[in-house]
């Protein structure tokens, strides 16, 4: 295990006595330079290899970066070269905008969770696309998903039309593009999980998508990424629709609204999305009941509450195909995406 891996311990002391937004940042700034300057790549060791495929896409290992913790595509390099298999940065917006005012990320240790409100905080489609192209990953043969969202002064009604400008703006930089309707930071944007509402958008960005690869000349495939807090009857209606409107996959899932697992402890009652260990089980639930409904037709990339190999291995077994990392780096910095890869792949 390189040295780095085995500072962060003594890192994240510092860190976790700064505020939980202002780390963030610092992590990722730090992080960068040390690429930059080739400290991380002398350090570390060669990214663990489990090959697999999803969704047609040949991955070195089936552990990937959720998005969220790069929300703008600046750091793709850096933390592809923590060992990640595959990276998933966003969520973009079609414009700028600063996101929920702050504080709005708070750590709960107990637990190893977080709670965030950012409200989908981003430089922008533009910016993010300059970012992607600047980044080597995908020229080194990473696998790069780009996840798009609607701006929060965007009518819930025109939803559609920010996906539809998201989608055709990361089309030709992507290798799959992830639709986040699951947020719980933007207004009224879970009420896109509905069947009706599912139906409209995904209707108009499956036409879209057969003009991008027409001219494109490629078919970038498509996942949605919802909630862990649907019930039996919302997420079977999900599974029914997405297999006939052109989507390939599901992410499950985002943050949850629940403090059940948290209750009493301190920054537990702060709105937002809870992350880490006490979404685990919920996202557990989803994955098993949409494996169950779709069977093998759509990719399913389990997400929540990983911080350690035995729960990486827990979301495969569920049904998953790949697993996603974000709140448990944050606890157990880069050892965990090593451990999680052995974890995966000696339960194959």
């Amino acid at each position: 295990m390189s040295i780095l891996f085995q500072a962060y311990p003594l890192a994240r002391a510092a860190l976790f006595a700064m505020d939980a937004e202002t780390a963030h940042e610092l992590t990722l700034t730090n992080l960068q330079r040390a690429y930059d300057c080739g400290a991380t790549r002398r350090l570390l060791q060669a990214r663990p290899q489990a090959p697999t495929e999803l969704l047609g896409l040949k991955l070195s290992n089936p552990v990937g970066l959720a998005a969220g913790l790069d929300k703008n595509g600046a750091h793709i390099d850096a933390l592809g070269n923590l060992g990640f298999g595959f990276i998933e940065v966003g969520t973009v917006t079609p414009r700028a905008q600063p996101g929920n005012p702050k504080p709005r990320m708070f750590r709960l240790p107990r637990s190893q969770a977080l709670i965030n409100r950012l409200g989908f905080n981003n430089l922008g489609l533009e910016a993010f696309v300059a970012n992607v192209q600047r980044s080597q990953w995908r020229r080194q043969g990473g696998v790069l998903g780009l996840n798009i969202g609607k701006n929060a002064d965007t009518p819930i009604e025109r939803a559609a039309d920010d996906y539809l400008l998201g989608l055709a703006g990361v089309y030709p930089h992507a290798d799959y593009v992830t639709v986040n309707i699951s947020s719980p930071n933007t207004k009224n944007l879970r009420a896109l999980q509905g069947g009706d509402e599912l139906t409209s958008l995904l209707s108009r960005l499956r036409d879209k998508r057969k003009e991008l690869a027409d001219q494109h000349a490629r078919q970038v495939p498509m996942l949605v990424k919802i909630a862990p807090d649907l019930d039996h009857e919302q997420i079977d209606a999900i599974a029914d629709i997405l297999p006939g409107l052109g989507v390939d996959g599901v992410i499950a899932t985002n943050t949850t609204l629940s403090r059940a697992a948290v209750q009493g402890q301190p920054h537990a009652d702060e709105a937002g999305g809870l992350s880490g260990p006490p979404v685990h089980e919920l996202s557990l639930a989803v994955i098993e009941r949409l494996r169950a409904r779709v069977g093998r037709t759509l990719s399913i990339v389990g997400v929540g509450g990983i911080v350690s190999g035995k729960q990486a291995r827990e979301k495969m077994a569920a049904g998953a195909d790949a697993v996603q990392l974000y709140t448990g780096l944050i606890y157990r910095g880069p050892a965990l995406v090593e451990e999680c890869v052995r974890a995966v792949a000696a339960h194959r």
